[in-house]
């Protein structure tokens, strides 16, 4: 296998050669990441001889123990090399600060360091996801603000995925490149290069349970490939529900697929579940740089500019074809309902209909 498949430290460092301005300082992150990431695999793979009880996070969620163990590794397997000015997590309420001993550099990393954790107890795909933005000042603590971003401004992003073998997925902006971890090496390998995801697909993955707080759109396009054959879409569709964002783009960027979390009328106050910076983003710019699309199901997700630490929004991503019919649906004048007069981002007018964006951020709510 050495002989025959590139390292991810030699795939990082024949990317570097390609800019010789470059000073290494991504490369050595990005390996600091990776090997947070072989040892949260080992102890993902522990299981239950982890052992200890569960908390409650800074946003109110059950952890596990796990949670709470993988926040840690991240952080001391990569606070200490020079490359970050700070950190952010899901688990933390405020950006973690490099600690004084050690060097400040001229990168942030926003990460989730456990995704899917509820799959745990019944020992299913977990993951890992990460993004890695410049700090504003470098060499200076960053501050709270400086992480708040659009995700067009990530130089890399990625996530690790924790089933029957642990595989890194990352792009520096040059493709979506897949490695698998040789658990006897300890090693990375490259073993999928310029991943894309297929245009079109007959697959979608979302919480049907939920379809009774869904937006117009987004019931109109999942009865519509409900009815198969015999409906306008002309063709059967197969569903897929992990309840593990990284098991869902993983599957998505392996066989192709659309993904669909989006805003519902449970709580009008709230613009989605999942965290804009430590996942929608990074995923975000992992599909765009695979072919596909990524929205919220008004506006690119790449270009929102985040207003707090742990927003949240909704998301649809995968397929190009099938984000766009989506992205189109919402654009559409909506039959009344729970979300009339909702909120602004989601007005008549959309993406895909050639509106200036700044103007799609904010509509009129006026029919």
């Amino acid at each position: 296998m050495l002989t025959e498949r590139s390292t991810l430290t030699r795939f990082l460092i024949e990317e570097r050669r390609r800019h010789p301005g470059s000073s290494g300082e991504l490369n050595s992150l990005i390996l600091d990441v990776a090997l947070a990431c072989k040892a949260i695999s080992q102890r993902i793979a522990a299981g239950a001889l982890t052992g200890g009880a569960g908390t409650v996070n800074a946003q109110g969620e059950r952890q596990q123990r796990l949670d709470v163990v993988a926040n840690d590794i991240f952080l001391r397997t990569t606070n200490w090399g020079g490359q970050l000015a700070g950190m952010a997590s899901e688990e933390m309420a405020q950006p973690c600060a490099i600690p004084p001993e050690f060097p400040r550099g001229k990168y942030l990393l926003a990460f989730d360091p456990l995704d899917g954790s509820s799959n745990i107890d019944v020992n299913l795909s977990v993951g890992s996801i990460f993004s890695i933005l410049r700090a504003a000042v470098a060499g200076r603590d960053a501050r709270p603000e400086d992480f708040l971003q659009p995700g067009a401004e990530q130089v890399a992003a990625g996530y690790a995925i924790y089933g029957p073998s642990t595989v890194l997925v990352l792009t520096v902006g040059t493709g979506v490149h897949a490695f698998t971890l040789d658990p006897t090496l300890g090693e990375f390998f490259l073993t999928r290069r310029d991943i894309v995801v297929p245009e079109a697909t007959a697959e979608f993955a979302v919480n049907t349970s939920n379809r009774r707080f869904w937006e117009p759109a987004v019931r109109r396009y999942i009865d519509e490939c409900l009815q198969g054959l015999a409906g306008p879409r002309e063709k059967d569709f197969n569903m897929r529900w992990v309840a593990s964002l990284v098991a869902e783009v993983h599957r998505i960027l392996t066989r192709g697929g659309v993904f669909m979390s989006p805003r519902d009328s449970r709580d009008v106050a709230k613009t989605g579940r999942l965290r804009l910076l430590y996942e929608a983003n990074p995923i975000g710019l992992l599909i765009e740089q695979a072919g596909g699309l990524a929205t919220t199901g008004r506006e690119r997700v790449l270009e929102i500019e985040p207003a707090e630490l742990h927003q949240r929004i909704g998301l649809v991503f995968g397929a190009r074809e099938e984000v766009a019919r989506i992205a189109r649906y919402h654009a559409q004048p909506a039959e009344p309902g729970p979300f009339e007069n909702w909120n602004p981002l989601y007005g008549t007018r959309g993406l895909f209909h050639g509106a200036d964006p700044k103007g799609d951020q904010c509509p009129s709510t006026t029919p």
